[in-house]
């Protein structure tokens, strides 16, 4: 890992993440020109649980915390490293965002928009889907690692691990 004050190729960046595999260097480079630089300072968040959503961001430098609100406080969920990608869902449903992302240190990302990826549509619209299927991959292998932890936790309490879902909004 090159040093923290080391320069980012965001096309490099980009490249190495799963939701981006298979895409062109030509489409990245079209979501890069319409993507916006973000620099949030230490203590300061990204986003907060239940803010709208519509975006994900790519961590270029420094530390994050991903957590989610419990009783009068937070539960971390998730320390963000360079390269790593969050608030991707908000690129799925458009949806509140599911928890708050803080940054441990400065930090400085790329925010990309679902308005950015609906423009490649237009003119690339293979890369566009190979996108949002490359994003329906990452959302279901998390389902599944988190169907897993549910399963575990279940048989760690007791409790029977077959039972019916209750889809009923919170």
């Amino acid at each position: 890992m090159p040093p923290d004050d080391a320069p980012v190729d965001p096309l490099a960046l980009l490249q190495r993440m799963p939701i981006f595999g298979g895409v062109t260097r030509e489409a990245l480079a079209f979501l890069l020109e319409r993507a916006r630089a973000t620099q949030v300072p230490a203590g300061e968040c990204f986003f907060r649980e239940g803010d709208r959503g519509g975006s994900a961001f790519v961590l270029e430098r420094g530390r994050a915390l991903a957590a989610k609100s419990f009783g009068d406080g937070e539960v971390a969920l998730l320390e963000l490293r360079p390269g790593d990608c969050f608030g991707e869902v908000a690129l799925l449903d458009l949806g509140k965002r599911s928890g708050t992302v803080r940054a441990l240190e400065d930090c400085a990302a790329l925010e990309l928009s679902a308005r950015a990826l609906h423009a490649l549509s237009r003119d690339h619209l293979d890369q566009f889907a190979l996108i949002y299927m490359n994003l329906g991959r990452e959302v279901s292998r998390r389902l599944r690692l988190a169907d897993a932890r549910l399963f575990r936790a279940k048989l760690e309490l007791g409790d029977p691990a077959v039972g019916g879902y209750d889809f009923k909004a919170e």
